[in-house]
């Protein structure tokens, strides 16, 4: 009784380990390819339980579908236009688009997939970069760049069972042996620009100020144009009144005349002056008989 159990359950354990050959689960992040007898024979891309043969009939290789992501080790050493070095740094996103192109292109490996995509890079990185200046790669057509790279990867990396999601350039820097001469390049052109602007302010200064100058002379000129036509006008208005007021009273005037000429002549104690006392300008100081005797 006891053999025919032992029989019994090794006969089980035998059913149960045969089905548990026959199923297998493929997650959310994988592929799986379904091999028969060295060929793929299914491949399955979506998540759950799935049945095959048992081995040694069917096997089972599973793929990652995620994101992955390639950063470059070393900094790629690429020439410019101007046979000047660079040392850019760049990173790849990509997946896995056919799985099966992509297993007979590389067995599998992920390593020797990013190896080909890393060469891959450095060869549109040299196409893009060898046609261009410095100042084009660091930064006037940068985005340029990177398009074209992304286009040029994608295209080859296609037949490859690999989509190149994005290629960007983290860093890009001169090789040491020509950094120090394009800082000095640089610093002389900036100071170049820099006396031309402070060149073309002080000429712009010069003409702002003249431009001052001569305006506030016109002003001047204008202003001392109106004021003396305004005192000419003063000093006619003047003379017509002094002539009217003589006029109406000639003596009174002449009298009035001499008074404020005593008191501009007198108008200190220390003033002295020489004069003929019978001179014409002390006649209001004598008697009126004696002025009278010299009328």
């Amino acid at each position: 009784m006891s053999n025919k159990l032992t029989s019994v359950l090794i006969v089980l354990a035998l059913i149960v380990g045969l089905l548990s050959s026959m199923v297998f689960v493929v997650g959310e992040r994988n592929y799986a390819l379904v091999f028969a007898l060295g060929e793929v024979k299914r491949v399955i891309r979506d998540p759950g339980l799935h049945f095959k043969l048992p081995p040694p009939f069917q096997n089972v290789v599973l793929l990652d579908r995620r994101l992955l992501t390639i950063n470059t080790q070393e900094a790629e050493r690429i020439q410019t236009s101007e046979k000047k070095n660079l040392l850019i740094d760049s990173f790849v996103k990509w997946r896995i688009e056919d799985p099966r192109l992509y297993y007979v292109t590389f067995a599998g490996n992920e390593k020797a997939a990013m190896a080909r995509l890393q060469a891959q890079i450095r060869d549109a990185l040299n196409a893009s970069v060898n046609i261009r200046t410095v100042k084009d790669v660091v930064a006037l057509e940068r985005d340029v760049i990177m398009k074209e790279v992304l286009d040029n990867v994608q295209r080859r990396a296609k037949p490859l069972g690999v989509h190149v999601v994005d290629v960007r350039l983290m860093r890009i820097e001169f090789a040491p042996e020509i950094a120090e001469s394009v800082y000095r390049r640089m610093e002389s052109e900036r100071l170049r620009v820099a006396n031309e602007l402070r060149s073309i302010g002080a000429a712009e200064g010069e003409k702002i100020r003249a431009s001052a100058d001569r305006e506030r002379q016109q002003i001047m000129a204008q202003a001392y144009a109106r004021a003396q036509a305004i005192m000419g006008d003063g000093d006619a208005r003047a003379a017509e009144l002094y002539g009217q007021a003589y006029g109406q009273d000639g003596d009174f005037f002449s009298f009035y005349r001499s008074l404020e000429a005593y008191r501009e002549s007198f108008g200190k104690k220390s003033d002295v002056m020489v004069v003929d006392p019978s001179a014409q300008f002390f006649r209001y100081m004598k008697s009126t008989k004696e002025r009278g005797s010299q009328d």
